[in-house]
């Protein structure tokens, strides 16, 4: 296995400018010069506390940005005109909300409305890929805050299902303007992290109407599954490691897990499943350099989605609340 503490990816401007002309490198170097690294340093007292910490941010990021963009609407709460997006069944176990609001606050007592959460939220997220994985990457900055966020909105198509296979899962990206290898190079994160027992039991206990067990599962990898999740009704709703293997470290053993049909999502196993993205799968698997460069380059891209810049949007002084 690649040590990705010893590589390190920069990527000029130029590479994405003509992607999104309104985000830059470096834009807080003037108005708000430490605020990166303030993020930075809350993250990490974060991830020393709790690894699980680096995923939900991960997480949080890719749920923001494909839900009315990266406009940080996602940290909005619910109030009495209406209930937030946060609040949708499809957001359920999405968390890393208090260590946003914790770097704001110090921001915010450096530099007033300067940054916004929306940046906050994606610089978190890169710094979480490097603390999970050793990969850095530079992440531009310039996006505002939304200020709307709507319960409805995660339901209207922008998310996708644990049970999608690969045409959903390629329309679904590509609505957002990723394209498949960027999901497959995406779908990587989830060497980290875990996943409620209720997002796969079907695949243990009532697949369809053939098998009651998923037959593209690893029978061993079966059994281990069904010991951690009853099935339905009994012993609640716990959680399993998205990887058994390096279940805390952001590698390339997901794709080498698609290739042994261990697999935990059938939105996961499909990409080894499918003729179109196998190869993708194990090229990834087998050369993890370039897999840690493909999935820099489209969480860069991934950050970019329909952001607010210039006038649009707002800095919020809070990111639970549009400012007043």
């Amino acid at each position: 296995m690649v040590n990705f503490l010893s590589i390190i990816f920069v990527f000029c401007y130029l590479c994405f400018a003509k992607a999104n002309s309104s985000l830059k490198f470096g834009f807080y170097n003037k108005s708000c010069p430490y605020a990166e690294a303030i993020v930075k340093d809350v993250v990490n007292q974060a991830y020393a506390q709790d690894s699980g910490i680096a995923p939900a941010l991960i997480r949080l990021h890719f749920h923001d940005c494909f839900v009315r963009g990266c406009d940080g609407s996602i940290l909005l709460d619910s109030t009495a005109a209406g209930k937030a997006e946060k609040d949708s069944p499809m957001n359920k176990g999405v968390q890393g909300f208090e260590i946003i609001d914790k770097a704001k606050t110090l921001i915010e007592s450096k530099c007033p409305a300067t940054v916004s959460c929306a940046d906050i939220v994606a610089f978190a997220a890169r710094d979480s890929v490097f603390f999970s994985g050793g990969l850095h990457y530079s992440v531009h900055g310039g996006r505002r805050d939304g200020r709307i966020s709507r319960i409805g909105d995660p339901a209207a198509g922008n998310l996708p299902s644990e049970s999608f296979h690969l045409r959903q899962l390629k329309l679904n990206f590509a609505k957002k303007g990723l394209s498949t290898a960027e999901m497959v190079a995406l779908s990587g994160a989830h060497s980290i992290g875990d996943s409620h027992c209720s997002s796969f039991n079907k695949r243990l206990y009532s697949f369809n109407k053939t098998y009651g067990q998923d037959p593209t599962m690893d029978a061993d990898y079966a059994e281990y599954l069904k010991r951690r999740c009853p099935a339905a009704g009994g012993g609640g709703d716990p959680v399993v490691a998205m990887d058994p293997t390096t279940p805390a470290r952001l590698d390339e053993n997901y794709y080498k897990n698609l290739m042994k049909k261990k697999g935990l999502l059938e939105s996961d196993q499909t990409l080894w499943d499918s003729g179109e993205t196998k190869e993708m799968v194990k090229r990834n698997g087998d050369y993890p350099e370039i897999w840690a460069e493909k999935f820099a380059r489209a969480m860069m891209k991934m950050g970019s989605i329909q952001i607010l810049s210039g006038k649009r949007g707002e800095i919020r002084k809070n990111c639970r609340v549009v400012n007043y």
